[in-house]
């Protein structure tokens, strides 16, 4: 409690005490106005011992009026980055004869090819981790690698079993070649992926090759040495060079096809569904 403070409570007391000697022998109005002035004095008193915490109050919402503000314009700043339309020229390199199965390490050569790096698909196909769990059915159940850990299966051929390999082995690989640049943000939301085509950015990504939702009935659960997985056989990945309002564009490593078209709002279902799986560069 500080000096004022003292001084006002003091005043208060000594006012209060005359008051109660003398107030027989006062009018109505003096005592109307000895009165007031006693609240008057309480009232100082009172902002004087809580201003510390009014003065918190009006600076915690200068603040958070200020955090809005910002809030606000970063929203605005992240809205004005998104393009009406991009379409990005990045190589097209096509997996067959070579790789029937190499679509994962096919797209990522495409992409690491328009950041310069001078790899082939063949030289990832090698290098990308493989799980080598041999495939077992009994009783009824499938029992296999996990392409969540490594390659699953024969990326040469399609005779025999096998499947492919997801995000975290493909950015795992990309890492060894652009350290500290590999973006690898699955589990974000579509508008995601437009941010960074806008900025220049092709994205990796695990779709379907139908590029469009797919019917449960697609799907098989496959028993690993790390847990379940839900797995189909139309697992596929390309690259993203661009989109518009209606349309997603993408090199097709299957196809050969450059800046392949589908619908925007197919192909983020088919994305989404295979568990919204996305790499790309940040320079």
């Amino acid at each position: 409690m500080d000096t004022n403070t003292v001084i006002v409570i003091s005043l208060i007391t000594i006012f209060f005490l005359l008051y109660l000697l003398v107030r027989k022998k006062l009018s109505t109005l003096v005592k109307t106005l000895y009165l007031f002035t006693i609240f008057a004095l309480a009232a100082i008193s009172f902002l004087l011992v809580n201003r510390n915490d009014f003065q918190e109050i009006v600076y915690a919402k200068e603040v958070a009026t200020q955090n809005t503000r910002k809030a606000l314009l970063s929203l605005k700043e992240e809205t004005d980055l998104l393009k009406e339309s991009v379409l990005l020229d990045a190589p097209i390199v096509n997996q067959l004869p070579e790789l029937p199965r190499g679509c994962e390490v096919t797209s990522l050569a495409m992409l690491l090819q328009y950041a310069d790096v001078d790899v082939d698909k063949m030289t990832l196909a090698k290098q990308i981790k493989k799980d080598t769990t041999p495939y077992v059915r009994e009783n009824g159940k499938i029992y296999y690698g996990n392409p969540n850990d490594g390659f699953i299966g024969d990326m040469y051929t399609l005779n025999g079993p096998g499947l492919g390999v997801y995000h975290k082995p493909i950015a795992a690989l990309a890492e060894k070649y652009l350290p500290g640049s590999i973006v690898d943000f699955t589990g974000s939301n579509f508008e995601e992926i437009k941010k960074h085509l806008s900025n220049d950015r092709p994205v990796w990504v695990i779709t379907n090759s139908t590029f469009k939702k797919l019917a449960d009935s697609e799907f098989r659960t496959w028993y690993t040495p790390s847990g379940t997985v839900q797995i189909t056989y139309s697992e596929h990945s390309v690259l993203l060079t661009g989109y518009d309002e209606t349309y997603i564009y993408f090199n097709d490593p299957l196809t050969g096809a450059k800046n392949k078209k589908a619908p925007i709002k197919d192909f983020e279902e088919s994305w989404v569904q295979m568990g919204s799986q996305a790499i790309t560069i940040n320079s």
